[in-house]
């Protein structure tokens, strides 16, 4: 499918707005990052603790927030996600000895401003094995005959029910049914437990150390990835096209990890993943019309490196607009019906989607023409070749050239 046909659009005549913009962008981005001290990691890389709770109704996350502030030294992250009633709340980790205390005193509050009452087990936030001490005694007492076998069965039931229903009972009656729960069973479970308004699906727990490592590993892993593409793009055509490439590589990396500073967004683990795949894409899409530069030089010989730029551009126009804007449209649809879980993953692709569409035609080409009037300053006539030949056709099509 081509949507565009034998178009003659002047790209690089137009690349002058396109530098400014990145240039501004990459000021603002690294000015932020000096005023805030670097990025705004989040627990992965800072350490901490991280709670995913579940409510039962619309979550009152100011009055989470308060709660929290009051027990919780350091900062309280409590953020619901958008259009359930669920809620992530996480706090900073200064040191190991706050590694699991931060932890238990986040749930401890949680289930005393919001659990069930004294002396009741909640039902939404226990084991199986609290479940059956609780019952134990009770159904001793009822003159239910139960093995141990048959109640740890039952209490597994119970479980497995209590998951599938998201995690959290809105009510006792619902268990009628549940294999194993006899109307005494229920019964002794609504005497001696109380349903909460929440439940704790997960819990997370980095150590700052940790944290550290992920954060190194994080950056080496990214830049592993642009020595490599460097490498074979050197090897694959030639070394200033390896050069221009990963220039734009690092300059769509920057831009979208400023931006990240200056809207304030954390920088986790799935957000290196898409910073990750966005080396790909970029570099993707810039060895797409490195290639086509390189076709038309061997095709056109006698144009300017400028012309043969403009119309591989055009040629890959097409192909351009139908992938990244395909993809745009999905990482667009992630950002706005997504939720909170998936925002920083999805704004990163977003912002890198559209730096490294334009990148490849305006930054990294640019770069290409640069050095050709580099070396024509100098007095060399040979062109920038994007493909290594073998010596002897190389002198041979020089002497052509001459002749």
């Amino acid at each position: 499918m081509e949507l565009f046909k034998n178009t003659h659009f002047d790209f690089l005549g137009k690349k002058w707005p396109f530098i400014i913009a990145s240039l501004i962008l990459t000021a603002a981005g690294l000015a932020s990052l000096a005023v805030r001290g670097g990025p705004n990691y989040g627990i992965d890389f800072k350490g901490g603790a991280l709670l995913y709770l579940r409510f039962n109704q619309e979550p009152p996350v100011q009055k989470i927030r308060a709660a929290l502030e009051s027990k919780v030294q350091g900062e309280i992250s409590v953020q619901q996600i958008t259009g359930q009633p669920e809620v992530l709340v996480g706090t900073e980790i200064r040191n190991e000895t706050e590694l699991n205390a931060n932890r238990q005193i986040i749930e401890d509050t949680l289930r005393s401003t919001f659990g069930a009452a004294d002396g009741k087990l909640d039902l939404n936030n226990s084991a199986g094995g609290q479940l059956a001490d609780k019952l134990r005694e009770p159904l001793l007492q009822a003159n239910v005959a139960l093995s141990e076998q048959e109640l740890q069965e039952v209490v597994k039931n119970v479980e497995a029910f209590r998951a599938s229903k998201g995690g959290i009972l809105n009510s006792f009656d619902q268990l009628n049914g549940v294999t194993g729960v006899s109307s005494q069973i229920l019964a002794a479970i609504k005497q001696q437990c109380a349903l909460g308004p929440f439940t704790i699906l997960s819990a997370e727990v980095v150590g700052p150390k940790i944290g550290k490592d992920l954060e190194r590993q994080a950056i080496l892993a990214t830049l592993y990835a642009l020595g490599g593409m460097l490498v074979y793009i050197a090897f694959r055509f030639e070394w200033i096209y390896g050069v221009a490439a990963v220039i734009a590589v690092f300059h769509d990396t920057i831009i979208t990890i400023g931006l990240f500073s200056i809207f304030n967004k954390q920088i986790s683990l799935t957000v290196v993943a898409a910073l990750l795949t966005l080396v790909g894409y970029s570099m993707n899409d810039t060895i797409v019309v490195f290639d086509r530069i390189r076709e038309n030089l061997r095709l056109t010989r006698r144009e300017s490196l400028t012309n043969i730029i403009n119309l591989s551009v055009n040629q890959t126009l097409s192909r351009t607009i139908l992938t990244s804007g395909l993809t745009f449209l999905t990482a667009l649809s992630l950002f706005l019906f997504g939720g909170q879980v998936l925002n920083s993953f999805s704004f990163a692709l977003v912002v890198g989607i559209i730096v490294g569409t334009y990148s490849s035609i305006f930054i990294a080409s640019p770069i290409l023409v640069f050095w050709q009037n580099f070396l024509d300053s100098r007095g060399s006539k040979a062109p920038v070749t994007p493909v290594k030949e073998v010596p002897q056709r190389t002198a041979g099509a020089r002497k052509a050239v001459r002749g």
